[in-house]
C-alpha cells in the first residue's frame, strides 16, 4: 500500500480478474501508453484471457481498443493474439496487431495523435466504457500520477464510466514532477482558451491526472517494467543521415535563418531518427530545446550531456538500458523534461508558433516530394501516421529521413509516385537518406524531381528514375507535374509481381 496513499483508493485495491470479468462484448477501452512506455501491464492479459474462454465457449467478445499510440505485446500482442480486437485507433506498432489489421480481423483508424482526444470528447466513437491508466503513486488527495506516459490518459479519465488504475511499483515515485497536465482544452470550440505555451519548457498545468472516484471499480498493484525494445547499433547509413541533417541545420545557423540553438527539435520513433538526435550530440550546437512526443535514448544523452536544456514530450520511448537510468535518476530530471498530454505536446498551434524542427521517418518519398508513411505497396498498413502530420505540416522546418533501398535493395525508397499519400509536397520541405539531403524549399515540381533524385536516390534507381521524368516531361500539356499515368506505380506493381522494384 506505499504508492497508495489516498484512503479510499486503498479500500478499492482488488484483483484484476474481478475487474476484466465486468468487461462486455462491445466495450469501448482506452487506456494508458505511448510507444511502449506507461501502459497497464495486468488488465490486458487477464481480459485476454477471458476473451479467449469466451471464444472457445463459441460467444462474441471483441472490443475497441483506444490507446495514444502503439503500446507492447503484453498489451497489443496478447488482445491481438486473441482475435479480441474489433476497432484499433490512433497507432500501432504491434506486429500481431499489424496482421490482424491487414487481414482484416480489425478495423483499424489511422488518426492524427493530437485529433483523438477531441474526437473522444466529441463522442464519435460512442460511449468510452473503460479508462485503464498507469499511475506510478497515487497521493494522499487522491491525485493520479502517471508514470512514462501521458498520453490520452487525461481524456480518457474524465470520460469514461469505469476507471481502472493499475499502480506500478517497478516505475520510479520520483516521476511525480516531470508531468504537466493542462485541462485548458477541455472544453469544445467556440469556448476554447489560447495554449499559454510559448517555450518548450513552459509549465501551463498540474503534475498530476484528476480522477472522479466514484467511476473507479478498481486499483491494481503491479510491478512490471515497460516493454520497450533495445534500438539497433547506429550503422553507416543512419549516421550519414544524421550528418546530412545536422550539416544542413549548420548551414542555416551560419546562413542566419536559424539561431545558433537552433529552434525547437522534434524528432520521430526509430533508429534513424535516433541516429539523428546522435548527430546532434557529435556537433558544436549547445543550449538546444526539444517539443517532440517521445523521448528516445539519443535526446535523453543529448540532456544529460548538457547539450538540450529542456525536453517536451508526451511519453518517453527507451531501450530497456536507459529506460533503467531513468528510474534510477528521475529526480534529476525535473526542468529538464516535461510529459504533457498528447493533444497538448503535439498541437499544431503550438507547434506552428515556436517554429518547430520537424525530422520524421518515412516509407518511401516521390520524386516530386509527396511522402507515404504508413503504407506498404499502399494497401498494407505498416505502423500509422502518428504525430508526423500533427508537426510536418506545422513545422518551421519538416524534414523526412529513411534510408534510400530496403528488402537487400529491392525497395526503393524514392518512387516515381508514392502508392499512398500520407504528407503532400506542400508540407515537405528536406528530404535526407544515405545518398544526400534534397533541400525542396522554393522548387517547382519540375524543379524538386531532379534534385530528389540526383540527391537521394540510390544508384540502382537513379537512372530508371531520370528515364521516367524524360519521358513524362515530353507531353507539353501536362509540365506541372509530369507523370506517365500507366506507368507511375510500375515501381510498386513490380514489387507485387516479382519480391523487387528492380526491372
Amino acid at each position: 500500500m506505499g504508492r497508495i496513499k489516498y484512503g479510499p483508493a486503498q479500500a478499492k485495491v482488488t484483483d484484476i480478474q474481478s475487474i476484466v470479468k465486468q468487461v462486455k462484448n462491445g466495450d469501448n477501452i482506452g487506456v494508458a501508453g505511448f510507444t511502449g512506455a506507461g501502459y497497464p501491464k495486468a488488465f490486458p492479459t487477464a481480459l485476454a484471457e477471458e476473451i479467449k474462454a469466451a471464444h472457445e465457449r463459441g460467444e462474441e467478445f471483441m472490443i475497441s481498443l483506444f490507446t495514444g499510440a502503439s503500446t507492447a505485446p503484453d498489451l497489443d500482442g496478447v488482445l491481438a493474439g486473441v482475435d479480441g480486437i474489433k476497432f484499433r485507433t490512433p497507432y500501432n506498432g504491434d506486429p500481431t496487431m499489424r496482421n490482424k489489421v491487414n487481414d482484416g480481423t480489425s478495423y483499424y483508424s489511422d488518426i492524427h495523435l493530437s485529433h483523438l482526444a477531441q474526437q473522444i470528447t466529441q463522442g464519435w466513437f460512442g460511449q468510452l466504457n473503460w479508462a485503464v491508466v498507469e499511475a506510478s503513486s497515487i497521493t494522499a488527495d487522491g491525485q493520479v500520477v502517471p508514470s512514462t506516459s501521458v498520453g490520452n490518459s487525461r481524456t480518457y479519465l474524465d470520460h469514461a464510466e469505469k476507471i481502472v488504475i493499475e499502480v506500478n511499483s517497478w516505475q520510479s515515485e520520483d516521476l511525480l514532477g516531470l508531468h504537466d497536465i493542462w485541462y485548458g482544452l477541455d472544453a469544445l470550440p467556440p469556448n476554447r482558451v489560447p495554449i499559454p505555451i510559448t517555450g518548450a519548457g513552459d509549465i501551463i498545468g498540474q503534475q498530476t491526472l484528476n480522477v472522479d472516484w466514484s467511476k473507479v471499480v478498481g486499483v491494481v498493484e503491479t510491478q512490471a517494467p515497460d516493454r520497450n525494445s533495445p534500438l539497433k547499433a547506429l550503422d553507416e547509413d543512419s549516421i550519414a543521415i544524421g550528418g546530412y541533417f545536422v550539416d544542413f541545420l549548420l548551414a542555416e545557423v551560419k546562413a542566419g535563418r536559424l539561431p545558433k540553438n537552433l529552434l525547437p527539435l522534434q524528432s520521430g520513433v526509430g533508429n534513424v531518427a535516433n541516429a539523428v538526435l546522435a548527430g546532434f550530440l557529435e556537433s558544436d550546437l549547445e543550449h538546444l530545446t526539444s517539443y517532440t512526443e517521445v523521448i528516445q535514448d539519443g535526446l535523453l544523452a543529448l540532456v544529460d550531456a548538457g547539450k538540450c536544456d529542456v525536453a517536451s514530450a508526451t511519453s518517453f520511448g527507451l531501450s530497456p538500458d536507459y529506460a533503467k537510468k531513468l528510474n534510477e535518476n528521475a529526480a534529476a530530471y525535473r526542468g529538464k523534461i516535461v510529459l504533457r498530454p498528447q493533444d497538448i505536446s503535439n498541437h499544431p498551434e503550438v507547434v506552428r508558433r515556436i517554429g518547430v524542427i520537424a525530422c520524421n521517418g518515412m516509407i518511401e518519398a516521390d520524386i516530386y516530394g509527396n511522402v507515404n508513411s504508413t503504407h506498404v505497396a499502399g494497401t498494407k498498413m505498416q505502423n500509422g501516421i502518428g504525430g508526423s502530420g500533427d508537426f510536418t505540416r506545422n513545422a518551421f522546418l519538416s524534414a523526412f529521413v529513411s534510408p534510400s533501398v530496403a528488402k537487400n535493395g529491392d525497395i526503393s525508397a524514392i518512387v516515381p509516385m508514392v502508392s499512398h499519400h500520407d504528407h503532400t509536397e506542400h508540407d515537405v520541405s528536406i528530404i535526407v537518406t544515405e545518398q544526400g539531403l534534397a533541400d525542396l524549399r522554393g522548387l517547382a515540381p519540375r524543379q524538386r524531381s531532379r534534385v530528389i533524385i540526383e540527391k537521394c536516390a540510390h544508384p540502382d534507381y537513379k537512372e530508371i528514375l531520370l528515364d521516367y521524368v524524360a519521358r513524362a516531361e515530353r507531353n507539353p500539356k501536362a509540365l506541372q507535374t509530369p507523370h506517365i499515368l500507366t506507368e507511375a506505380l510500375s515501381f510498386h506493381q513490380r514489387f507485387v509481381e516479382s519480391g523487387s522494384m528492380k526491372p
